[in-house]
């Protein structure tokens, strides 16, 4: 067995959070402000997203730091999956708050709009937010790139990273970013037509955005927080890796399991070559485990079957 201490938390997941603290809190007051003077539902409902998404982050920052305590009598294996239940519940909070919210205000300006008021305040608005929230998917999408395998999109980025923090935060960026369009374009539509129905049917709009962006979270949280595997090309790796090793006759199964965003539980199902002594076993042991940090650093706890330990030794 092997095993390493938690990392503290970590400096790229949370320089996107404070990013995205800093942009949604300010955007949000600017939101709020203008709606109040315009009456736009489509500005209410994008100040409740901003809003919503300030308190996410702060629930991710706990997560980091719960996430990041080291592991004790009660949580042998750490807390890394605190960070993907935090997660889990920005997630709900998008779907709840910031979906069924902004639903809600649209329905509600639909059977009584408010008249039409000059837009340039809520177009200065929607510009400046739109630099905001650019900068801070920005910032989510670099960290991403780290971990991005060269030929694949950004997209499938998103669905193989194991960091919650940054894929949470891209995908809140990205549904705010198209959330800005969807507000400029029913404000704008709305006094082409002087039509008030655009606006807040623009809001539904928003919030139908913000269910479908809190189902991808519920996803991609859900699956991480049961558990789940590394990717199929790392499996092969490990397995190549653990081939190479000369006292091995075989290798049954090698089953992992992520246990944060940078730590993974391996449990190795192998077959070493009969007759071998206790003391060439354990030194074939100590080479597996010495390649393993060296070629799979996430890798921190490694166990062996007992039942090919058994055979090894008839």
């Amino acid at each position: 067995m092997n095993e390493n201490k938690q990392d503290a938390p970590r400096q790229g997941s949370q320089k996107v959070i404070y990013a995205a603290i800093a942009a949604n809190l300010g955007i949000a007051v600017a939101k709020f402000i203008v709606a109040g003077i315009t009456g736009s539902a489509a500005m209410v409902a994008e100040g409740i997203h901003s809003a919503v998404d300030t308190g996410n982050e702060f629930l991710l920052l706990l997560g980091e730091r719960r996430s990041a305590r080291a592991p004790d009598r009660k949580h042998p294996f750490g807390y890394g999956k605190s960070l993907y239940f935090w997660a889990l519940i920005v997630a709900l909070s998008v779907f709840s708050l910031g979906g069924g919210l902004s639903i809600y205000h649209g329905v509600d300006a639909l059977q009584n709009p408010p008249p039409l008021e000059d837009p340039m305040w809520s177009y200065v608005v929607l510009g400046v937010a739109a630099l905001f929230e650019g900068y801070s998917w920005n910032v989510s999408r670099k960290e991403l790139n780290t971990a991005r395998k060269p030929g694949t999109s950004l997209w499938q980025a998103v669905r193989a990273s194991k960091d919650a923090s940054v894929f949470t935060i891209f995908i809140e960026d990205s549904a705010a970013l198209l959330g800005l369009g969807i507000a400029a374009a029913g404000i704008a539509l709305g006094h082409y037509f002087n039509n008030p129905y655009i606006d807040p049917a623009a809001s539904i709009v928003i919030g139908l955005l913000l269910i479908g962006a809190a189902f991808m979270l519920a996803r991609e949280t859900g699956g991480l927080l049961v558990g789940e595997a590394i990717d199929h090309d790392e499996l092969a790796a490990l397995k190549a890796l653990f081939l190479r090793e000369p006292a091995l006759d075989s290798v049954a199964s090698l089953r992992t399991m992520q246990l944060g965003p940078e730590e993974v539980l391996l449990a190795a199902s192998v077959q070493f070559r009969r007759g071998l002594s206790i003391d060439k076993v354990e030194a074939a042991i100590g080479r597996i485990e010495t390649a393993v940090a060296a070629e799979h650093p996430v890798i921190r706890q490694i166990y062996f079957d007992a039942s090919a330990l058994r055979a090894a030794f008839k």
